[in-house]
């Protein structure tokens, strides 16, 4: 068995499509959506992050704002500027680009975003409202995961879906988006002993564990469907994933490849929940 390769730049395009029909409805309208990013410091790889976020809304002709703050700034000034945005009905979608230096507080810093603009879906509020079933904004990750499964024709009502990884980012959230999917779920960790029975077990494995081909092909159900959120550089530069494709190609269903899989799925939910927050606010 050779795997279908779930194309997530592909698919990307399919979405973002789909979005900018609705992002233009509200331009029609008089409303253009708009996002704004803050990032403190100068950290190479969130300044690429925030350069393609920044080139997404361009694509969709959205309204952007990118704010770059010396890693000197204070969490005074920081939050200053997150209440700022909070009120200007221009920016539907708010976020900061983490990491932020370490003499400021992560934690009150998301906390600090309206609710009603955390397009990350980082917020306690959006959280609780992701676990109880009433969601208004995913976190990217485990959304375009989601919706890749989906327009890949993968069944996930009835299934078991693992879930390796326990973060707030990913594992916990992606568990609640199969959970309202009506998938029976298991969440697993690095430490979870016996992992490769629960992983042969899963009908859909996502794996998001941080560490670089952690899954193998003789961990995994002939046929199943596989999400690979990881992304490492190895020693040659290169970039993997967390499960080792080359092997867990040969058995699985579907996969998706590292990079190219939900990489681009991510920013493309970003846009997704912005203009969704755009549209909430032009109906109130």
């Amino acid at each position: 068995m050779t795997a279908r390769i779930i194309d997530g730049k592909a698919i990307a395009q399919e979405v973002r499509a789909e979005w900018k029909v609705r992002a233009d409805a509200l331009k029609a309208r008089g409303i253009t959506p708009g996002l704004a990013v803050i990032i403190v410091g100068e950290d190479p790889a969130s300044k690429v992050y925030v350069a393609n976020k920044v080139k997404a809304c361009a694509e969709l002709g959205l309204y952007s704002e990118h704010i770059a703050l010396p890693a000197d700034t204070s969490e005074a000034t920081l939050l200053a500027k997150i209440a700022e945005l909070n009120a200007d009905p221009n920016i539907h979608g708010l976020l900061v680009q983490l990491p932020v230096p370490r003499h400021i507080d992560s934690d009150k810093i998301l906390n600090a975003i309206s609710p009603d603009k955390d397009v990350d879906g980082f917020h306690p509020m959006n959280v609780g409202a992701l676990a109880t079933g009433s969601m208004r904004f995913a976190p990217c990750t485990p959304y375009g995961s989601l919706i890749l499964l989906q327009k890949s024709g993968v069944d996930i009502e009835g299934k078991h879906a693992v879930v390796v990884g326990r973060s707030n980012i990913v594992g916990k959230p992606m568990a609640q988006l199969l959970l309202q999917h009506h998938a029976t779920v298991t969440i697993c960790t690095s430490k979870t002993r016996d992992l490769a029975k629960h992983t042969r077990d899963a009908d859909i494995l996502v794996v998001a564990t941080g560490k670089p081909k952690m899954i193998t092909g003789d961990m995994i159900k002939p046929g199943a469907a596989v999400i690979d959120v990881g992304i490492n550089r190895m020693e040659n530069g290169k970039l993997c994933g967390d499960v080792d494709f080359d092997s867990a190609k040969e058995v699985a269903g579907w996969i998706t490849p590292v990079p190219g899989g939900v990489g681009p799925m991510t920013i493309t939910m970003l846009v997704a929940n912005t203009v969704q927050s755009a549209e909430r606010a032009a109906g109130k």
